[in-house]
C-alpha cells in the first residue's frame, strides 16, 4: 500500500524546522561547532569550556525534560492531535526557545545572573542536539504515559542538581529571579 503525502508531512516539518533552526543560528553568526575543532559528539564536564560547543553536553538531559513537559503540556493543550502533529509543535517550541536562549540579552543574563559566567551561547551541532534531546523527551513521555513521565522528569531533575548543580527548575528560576545564595552554591561544583 502507497503511503500517502499527508503521512510524510510531519516528518517533513520537523526536518525544515531542524534546517531552518540551522540556517539561522549561521546567518546570526553561531559557530557550527567547538572551536577546538575535536570531533567530540558530548562533553560530559558541564563546568568545560566545550559545554554547549559540541552535541550534546550535561545541559541536554534539561532538554529532555523539556520534552517531557512539551508532551504533557500538548496532550492537554490539543487533545485530539495526533502525537506527529504534537511532535511537530514540541520541536517547533524548542527550536523557537534555542533562538531566545541564544539571543545576546539571554546569554548576557546566564553570564550575570548564573554559573554560566563564560557562557558563549550554543554552536549550531549543539542546538541542533539540544532540541533532538526535547523531541527525544517527547517521544518517551508518548511512550511511558503521563505519572512515568512525572517521576523521570523528577528523577532527571535530582539527578542534574547533584551532578552538575543545576537543572531545568534552577536554570528558570536563576534566568527569573537569580539567587546569589543559589549562584555561589552552583559555583561551589567548578
Amino acid at each position: 500500500m502507497p503511503v500517502r503525502s499527508s503521512e510524510n508531512q510531519p516528518l517533513l516539518i520537523k526536518v525544515g524546522i531542524f534546517a531552518l533552526t540551522a540556517l539561522l543560528f549561521l546567518l546570526l553568526g553561531r559557530p557550527l561547532w567547538c572551536a577546538c575543532g575535536r570531533p567530540n559528539l558530548i562533553c560530559l564536564d558541564a563546568f568545560s569550556d566545550h559545554t554547549s560547543q559540541h552535541l550534546f553536553d550535561p545541559y541536554s538531559l534539561c532538554h529532555l525534560v523539556k520534552g517531557l513537559a512539551y508532551c504533557g503540556l500538548v496532550a492537554w493543550a490539543f487533545p485530539r492531535l495526533p502525537w506527529q502533529w504534537g511532535l511537530c509543535l514540541a520541536v517547533g517550541l524548542e527550536a523557537c526557545w534555542e533562538l531566545i536562549e541564544n539571543s545576546p540579552f539571554v546569554i548576557e543574563r546566564y553570564r550575570t545572573h548564573t554559573m554560566a559566567q563564560n557562557y558563549q551561547g550554543d554552536t549550531v551541532a549543539n542546538s541542533l542536539g539540544d532540541i533532538f534531546s526535547s523531541a527525544v523527551g517527547f517521544l518517551v513521555a508518548r511512550r511511558i504515559g503521563l505519572w512515568p513521565s512525572v517521576a523521570l522528569f523528577v528523577m532527571i531533575e535530582l539527578f542534574l542538581l547533584w551532578w552538575i548543580r543545576d537543572n531545568l527548575t534552577l536554570t528558570v528560576v536563576m534566568l527569573v529571579y537569580p539567587l546569589e545564595a543559589v549562584k555561589a552554591w552552583q559555583a561551589g561544583g567548578a
